[in-house]
């Protein structure tokens, strides 16, 4: 297989991301650079590797489950269909976390996944530490796996717990802040999705009927381990923004809403 073949072959996948996708599936899985292959289209490219990794990306399995790993901040993560991917979208709440968190801030990062934003946090942060909590075993092993990875795993303790239902494994701590991206996502949309979304883990995107069980549940039950001046920092769907400003008040908060860097509503900053 050639270039050519190779770029027509994912363009029907993935359009004009395509050349994009090749170069990723040629520097990780070929033998060449992507800057040689562009320079000498008629070398061959085949090799067991790179075709497994086309049949994949064929079967619409996400480009970063196929590489195993994707950058996200300043770090690198391991990801594999036990974790959501991590996205830019979401560095804004690690943006936020690094400039609003005090001095020896000690975070608890609800829903972890993958650790993206507890562990970028920690490597941008180094006075501070974290707890990284979520509820499925092989998810909170990604999670620890990055905080090496990223050499950090000396300040983030891993957590494994139901945040819908076992907040109580939290009793007598107290953080500086709490940080979340949970599961935000009706289950009207998540039917619309690409398919390659379709392959995170279902439980990663459902937020409950009305997208929003997450948030209700984190902010009424998770506000008395926070601090005086602690806060609750969360990624937000585009569109629920007045949702978060409603759950805040209700719940004796204000709330702060930051765009993200298409311009859409990101992320939610919560304080009393």
């Amino acid at each position: 297989m050639k270039y050519n073949e190779l770029l027509n072959r994912l363009y029907v996948i993935s359009g004009e991301e395509s050349e994009y996708e090749a170069r990723v599936l040629i520097e990780n899985f070929t033998k060449f650079s992507y800057s040689y292959v562009l320079s000498n289209r008629n070398v061959e490219l085949s090799s067991s590797e790179l075709l497994l990794a086309l049949e994949k990306r064929e079967a619409r399995i996400p480009l970063q489950y196929i590489v195993g790993k994707w950058d996200f901040y300043r770090q690198t993560y391991i990801v594999n269909e036990n974790c959501l991917i991590p996205r830019s979208d979401t560095e804004i709440l690690v943006e936020k976390a690094v400039e609003l968190l005090p001095e020896n801030a000690h975070f608890l990062d609800l829903c972890t996944g993958s650790g993206c934003i507890a562990v970028s946090t920690l490597a941008e942060r180094g006075d501070t530490s974290a707890i990284m909590v979520d509820k499925f075993k092989e998810t909170l092993e990604i999670a620890k796996e990055n905080a090496i990875l990223n050499k950090v795993e000396n300040r983030a303790c891993p957590m494994l717990f139901d945040v819908l239902t076992q907040e109580n494994m939290l009793d007598d701590m107290t953080f500086d802040a709490i940080l979340s991206n949970p599961p935000y996502i009706r289950p009207e949309v998540i039917e619309t999705l690409s398919e390659e979304v379709k392959k995170e883990p279902y439980a990663a995107l459902y937020g409950g009927e009305d997208g929003l069980i997450f948030y209700n549940k984190i902010v009424s039950s998770y506000s008395k381990f926070l601090k005086k001046d602690g806060f609750f920092l969360f990624e937000i769907g585009y569109d629920q923004a007045d949702d978060l400003i409603r759950i805040a008040h209700e719940n004796g908060f204000n709330c702060l809403i930051f765009k993200d860097y298409g311009n859409n509503d990101r992320v939610a900053y919560l304080t009393k």
